[in-house]
């Protein structure tokens, strides 16, 4: 569905984006992941023909961003990171007008397209509301409509739940996971549990190269050098601390939330092995689970150290 090829960005002496290449697939939710000032935004707006580039090429449902701008556009829809909204319109009103001006030309189509964004981002108890009285949540959504009001094949969303409250980051959230099923998604952000949360597969950028491209368990179990066990158990600490530490394989343990972090090599599951000294030491096990490298630290590694400078390991 797109495919970008050493897609470069300089401003002058400033490489911006730096010859990245990756592909996404059609009915896919895509992470775009990186700190502040990463390249992300830069490369949205490539891809969207926004911005011209340096170098490279990149290519949407078959057309190419630079040779057919005009073609690219109506097969996408675009969040930016500010979103454009006109305070003194109605939502449904701006809708309306959203849907003309981005090529849906017959009055009952752009009505008919209008009521099923207004559903599928619930804004129909608020779409007679002047936008500028609607709070940031609604506002977010009201964007996300506009993206969607010609039906495009591929949605482009740039940081879309920035500034929003929990409840509202669950709402928007929950809202780009059902609009998979006919789109595909490219979603910016540099908040990492929107990514785990939301995304199939994630794309790390830092300082304008891309550093890896994997599924957020692919990049955990990749840069996991150890196995980590969670256990819950209920018997004195420093036994159950000493018996853990007993078991073969086991290289430190060490309290954590309300039980015990229990690291060993990374050769096998050890959780068997822990379970089976838990009870046999008459102690009452409440909970044993496999933990996997969090997403934070993955990030940590990609961005702040050597392995960002490397080429990265794709998983297509």
């Amino acid at each position: 569905m797109i495919e970008v090829d050493h897609l470069t960005k300089k401003y002058g002496s400033l490489m911006a984006v730096n010859a990245i290449s990756f592909k996404v697939q059609k009915g896919e939710i895509l992470g775009f992941l990186g700190p502040n000032g990463a390249g992300k935004t830069t490369t949205m707006r490539m891809l969207t023909g926004y911005l011209p580039p340096s170098d490279g090429t990149a290519r949407v449902a078959g057309y190419d961003v630079f040779d057919e701008p005009l073609k690219v556009k109506a097969q996408i829809g675009y969040l930016p990171e500010n979103t454009p909204l006109y305070g003194h319109m109605t939502v449904k009103d701006y809708l309306l007008f959203m849907a003309g001006i981005k090529g849906v030309k017959k009055k009952s189509k752009r009505i008919s397209q209008v009521a099923l964004v207004l559903e599928k981002c619930w804004l129909g108890d608020v779409q007679n509301r002047l936008i500028a009285n609607l709070s940031k949540g609604y506002k977010q959504r009201v964007g996300i409509a506009q993206a969607l009001v010609h039906d495009p094949a591929i949605l482009i969303l740039d940081e879309p739940t920035i500034g929003l409250d929990p409840n509202q980051i669950i709402q928007v959230r929950n809202m780009i996971k059902g609009l998979k099923e006919n789109h595909t998604v490219i979603l910016s952000t540099h908040i990492l549990p929107e990514v785990k949360l939301t995304c199939d597969r994630i794309i790390v950028i830092d300082k304008g190269r891309l550093v890896a491209v994997d599924t957020p368990e692919g990049l955990s179990r990749r840069f996991q050098g150890t196995e980590r066990v969670y256990l819950e158990a209920c018997g004195p600490a420093d036994k159950l601390m000493n018996k853990l530490k007993e078991q073969a394989g086991v290289l430190n343990v060490a309290p954590y939330e309300a039980g015990y972090l229990v690291e060993s090599q990374l050769k096998s599951d050890i959780r068997p092995q822990l379970a089976a000294a838990i009870v046999k030491g008459g102690w009452e096990l409440l909970e044993i689970r496999s933990m996997g490298m969090s997403l934070e630290e993955v990030f940590r590694q990609l961005t702040t150290t050597e392995e960002a400078q490397a080429e990265p390991e794709v998983l297509h």
